[in-house]
C-alpha cells in the first residue's frame, strides 16, 4: 500500500527517508504534471508542514536558504544586489501564482538544463546541503546536478538549504532570458552575470549560461577576459571574443544547437553590460 506522511520537524522527515522509499512534494508545481495519468507508485513525503526549512538567514559566513523558500520569499526579502540576477530569474519562474508555492530547492531537484533558478546561484557559488539520518554534507552545485532529472541526491537524503558564501555576495548581478515571447515560457537561452569593479576595473567576474547544455554551467574563459579590464562597453567585444569551451549547446523544438551557440554569446555580452550599468548606478564608460 502506498504511504502519505506529513512531517513536522526534519528529523522526523529524514527518519521517514531513512527507513523506506518516498517520493518528496514539495510546492508541487512540477510533482503532478511529471507524474501525469500514471498511477502512484512511490510513498508520498509532503514536507510542507516543516517550517524549519522556509526563510532566508544571514550568519557570519553564508547566506542560507531554506530548502522550502519560495521564489515570491526571495524577491521580497532585502538582498545584496549580488543577489539580483537570482531575483530576476525569480520573477520569471511560471506565473505570479507558480512563484507563490514553488521551492527554489524544488527546481533545482526537478534539475531541467531549462530551471530559471540556476544560473543565478551558480554565480553565487551556490552550495547545496544535503542531509539524511545520518550526516550531513554541502556540495557545489554544479557538483549536484548531474544532467536532465538527475541529481546525486542518495536514497536517504534530502536538500535542506542552498548556502551562499558571503565572498561571493559581493557586487551586482543581472539575468537575460531568450524565449519565444516575454512571459510564461521556457527559455532558449538564459545568462546571469555577477561583477564586482574597484576603481573601474573589474576584480570579479562569474558568469552562468543556462539551456544551452544538459547542465548550466560557467564561463571560465569569459570570466578571465572581463577580468582586469575597464568597466565600460569595451566589455562586449571582450565577451565576443573569449572562448566558451563549457558549452555543447542542445538542440530540440525551441532553438537549434546553433542559434543557442550564437544567442548565448549575445546575451552574455548584455548580461555584462547590465551588471557594469548596474553596479554603475545606470552610467557605464563610453
Amino acid at each position: 500500500m502506498i504511504r502519505y506522511a506529513k512531517p513536522t520537524t526534519v528529523d522526523e522527515a529524514l527518519a521517514l527517508l531513512g527507513e523506506d522509499r518516498w517520493r518528496i512534494l514539495a510546492g508541487g508545481t512540477d510533482f503532478y504534471p511529471a507524474q501525469g495519468s500514471k498511477p502512484f507508485r512511490d510513498n508520498v513525503l509532503d514536507i510542507n508542514g516543516l517550517a524549519a526549512l522556509r526563510g532566508i538567514v544571514e550568519t557570519d559566513t553564508h547566506w542560507l536558504i531554506g530548502a522550502r523558500t519560495t521564489w515570491t520569499d526571495l524577491i521580497r526579502y532585502p538582498l545584496p544586489a549580488a543577489f539580483d540576477a537570482l531575483k530576476q530569474a525569480a520573477r520569471e519562474v511560471g506565473s505570479v501564482q507558480i512563484q507563490n508555492v514553488a521551492s527554489i530547492a524544488g527546481n533545482l531537484c526537478n534539475a531541467s538544463p531549462a530551471a530559471d533558478g540556476v544560473p543565478g546561484l551558480l554565480v553565487l557559488d551556490a552550495e547545496v546541503e544535503l542531509r539524511s539520518a545520518q550526516a550531513t554534507r554541502h556540495l557545489p552545485l554544479q557538483e549536484f546536478i548531474l544532467g536532465n532529472r538527475r541529481t546525486v541526491l542518495l536514497p536517504g537524503e534530502m536538500v535542506t538549504a542552498i548556502r551562499i558564501p558571503k565572498p561571493a555576495a559581493i557586487g551586482s548581478s543581472t539575468f537575460v532570458k531568450l524565449g519565444a515571447r516575454r512571459y510564461l515560457v521556457i527559455s532558449i537561452a538564459m545568462v546571469a552575470a555577477r561583477l564586482a569593479v574597484e576603481n573601474g576595473i573589474v576584480s570579479e567576474a562569474a558568469i552562468a549560461v543556462g539551456s544551452c547544455s544538459a547542465v548550466a554551467k560557467r564561463l571560465t574563459g569569459v570570466e578571465a577576459a572581463l577580468r582586469a579590464q575597464p568597466a565600460n562597453h569595451a566589455l562586449a567585444a571582450a565577451v565576443q571574443s573569449a572562448p566558451m569551451d563549457e558549452l555543447s549547446p542542445i538542440g530540440d523544438v525551441r532553438g537549434s544547437a546553433e542559434y543557442r551557440q550564437d544567442a548565448a554569446r549575445e546575451i552574455v555580452a548584455r548580461a555584462v553590460l547590465g551588471a557594469i550599468d548596474h553596479s554603475a548606478g545606470g552610467k557605464v564608460a563610453a
